[in-house]
């Protein structure tokens, strides 16, 4: 027995082991320094970016009355939601004849493009700040020490800066286009029963758009939050130890100069 468990207590401890070695490997203090704070912030709404877009769902609906003798009265509910390919959404309109009941109808316009060019971007980021966080607190020594880590990690957020930019501008238009294709009113216009004195058509609910809403407002936090890493990211490429070495040696040649001068006058 005691043969037994000693032999399982080193197995045990291994794992804990390697745990604690990549634990202490870490340099937490980065995380207080603004390069490591914004990736934080990065991480955090990148989920909220697309996060609040990918799982939207809405619904929108109306009602029609006809005109006939049994007085009926149909309530349209038509469900959506991400990619937002609404030309692929369809719903019954009801006929007020006695030859048909119904007629499959679609709803207008496809958004998907900007929707999930939006979400795809906020996976990106999401994996690359997460990766770019493990490389700063793991393998500072070799970020600080290679200058081709610093100069690719500025590359990189220039990059996703402008991304962001095109990403949150072009899904909140597209999501404006989706809020005019899916009111109560786009909807009875499309239905052509609602033209005529054969019916009466009502609008209904009317979709919430407030996590739609919130996805660009991410966005543009994220586009703030990139470009204002750039600063940061640009601190620690040679780029900017070149410019402030350009400062220090124009600054005593001009004190030079000067000194010169006025020895000249006396």
């Amino acid at each position: 027995m005691s043969s037994t468990e000693s032999s399982s207590r080193p197995a045990d401890k291994s794992p804990r082991r390697q745990v604690d070695q990549l634990l202490v490997g870490l340099r937490w203090r980065r995380l207080e320094e603004p390069l490591g704070f914004i990736k934080v912030l990065q991480w955090l709404f990148a989920v909220f970016a697309f996060g609040c877009c990918g799982s939207y769902s809405g619904e929108t609906g109306a009602t029609v009355r006809c005109n006939n003798e049994p007085k009926d009265v149909s309530s349209i509910i038509v469900s959506f939601g991400y990619p937002f390919r609404l030309n692929r959404v369809q719903y019954e309109m009801p006929l007020c004849d006695d030859e048909s009941t119904s007629k499959t109808m679609d709803l207008v316009g496809d958004f998907s493009a900007p929707a999930e060019f939006f979400v795809t971007l906020g996976i990106f980021s999401f994996f690359y700040t997460m990766a770019a966080l493990v490389f700063y607190l793991r393998f500072h020594s070799l970020y600080t020490e290679n200058r081709r880590f610093p100069l690719v990690d500025f590359c990189v957020t220039v990059s996703f800066t402008f991304f962001w930019l095109v990403a949150a501008a072009a899904w909140g238009k597209g999501l404006t286009d989706v809020k005019g294709a899916t009111q109560p009113s786009s909807l009875t216009a499309a239905m052509s029963v609602c033209h005529g004195d054969e019916a009466v058509c009502s609008a209904g609910a009317t979709p919430s758009m407030g996590l739609a809403n919130l996805s660009v407002l991410f966005g543009f936090i994220n586009f703030f939050l990139w470009a204002g890493n750039c600063w940061f990211v640009f601190k620690e490429t040679p780029w900017h130890g070149q410019e402030q070495g350009q400062d220090q040696g124009q600054g005593p040649s001009q004190e030079s100069t000067a000194e010169q001068g006025a020895v000249e006058k006396q």
